[in-house]
């Protein structure tokens, strides 16, 4: 037997399992106090976070709480081992596609012209310096960072192992669809749901596997889409155009050692297009590719199996992002 609980969180829905329901609520608590502490430091829709103030100080160093340090090194090492895919530093082009407010307050009608920034002007992502010992980050000069691909799974990851450690049982931790696993999973594995859209309910297209540990991650730009000047926008910024991605997957879904390696990941991959195939069987991450026209490709020892994109109402699952 298995608890669980939904609420609030992040601007999207946080789903909460453990193995043993007696300890729900310490472990719900752990969580949210975890969400509570990333919303304070990373969000980019609160004109009293660290991130804002962050963003304020580009140009000179400012001195911040060791989570966003954490959170902006994660960061920069999407950027790094992505050679530049997965940029935190997209948060002007955001901004000009209409991005600049949480989803959910409404986004159609916001915006300009399609955003086409010239990243080969400013130093970026490689220029961003974090100081441990001073406590400080540093922006360069006309940055916006912007934690939305990283931030989320390292609170999933982060609120997980918290979970896990007050609640002594096992724990599975899904933040708007990025999920983590802490201690020992229920027998047979903790049964996922990955479909296009986390909000979608168990008959939506999709297939349902198991996890037993690590963390799984989907990106999407079926999701958080707006409209503005007559053109669908999403939130998958390519890096090389300031543009929103159009390549051939619509869905990603990774598996990996961590929710944060596995949305790192996944958010590649959509950048990546037909490269991230080799890419992602190279690295030997479990995949599961989309393509916009609905062809559904396997990598890296990802289950195959014959229900792919074919409605199973009676699974008891958590959903993909």
């Amino acid at each position: 037997m298995t608890g669980s609980a939904r609420f609030a969180a992040l601007g999207s829905t946080a789903v909460l399992m453990v193995t043993d329901p007696d300890r729900l609520d310490p472990a719900r608590r752990a969580v949210e106090s975890v969400v509570a502490a990333i919303d304070q430091a990373c969000s980019r829709f609160r004109e009293d976070s660290e991130l804002q103030a962050l963003n304020r100080a580009a140009g000179r160093p400012l001195r911040v709480t060791p989570l966003l340090r954490e959170a902006v090194r994660a960061a920069v090492r999407a950027a790094v081992i992505t050679d530049g895919d997965v940029d935190p530093t997209l948060g002007d082009a955001l901004i000009a596609l209409g991005y600049d407010r949480d989803y959910d307050a409404g986004l159609d009608g916001r915006g300009g012209p399609a955003a086409r920034l010239n990243f080969t002007s400013t130093a970026g992502w490689r220029a961003i310096t974090i100081d441990d010992d001073a406590g400080t980050v540093s922006l360069p000069e006309r940055v916006t960072l912007d934690l939305g691909a990283t931030a989320k799974a390292l609170a999933a990851d982060q609120a997980a192992a918290a979970a896990e450690e007050q609640a002594r049982c096992g724990v599975l931790v899904g933040l708007g669809g990025d999920l983590a696993l802490a201690g020992p999973a229920p027998a047979g594995g903790w049964p996922v749901r990955v479909t296009d859209d986390h909000r979608a309910d168990l008959s939506a297209p999709g297939q349902t596997i198991t996890l037993t540990s690590g963390g799984l991650a989907t990106s999407s730009t079926t999701v958080r889409r707006w409209t503005t000047d007559g053109e669908s926008r999403h939130h998958v910024v390519d890096p090389s155009t300031g543009r929103c991605a159009e390549g051939r997957w619509r869905t990603v879904s990774v598996a990996a050692a961590s929710c944060l390696d596995a949305n790192i990941a996944a958010t590649a991959a959509i950048i990546r297009s037909e490269r991230a195939v080799a890419w992602l069987t190279e690295a030997g991450l479990p995949s599961r590719l989309v393509s916009r026209d609905g062809q559904v490709c396997h990598l890296a020892g990802w289950p195959v199996t014959g229900e792919d994109l074919a409605p199973e109402p009676e699974t008891p699952a958590v959903s993909g992002r």
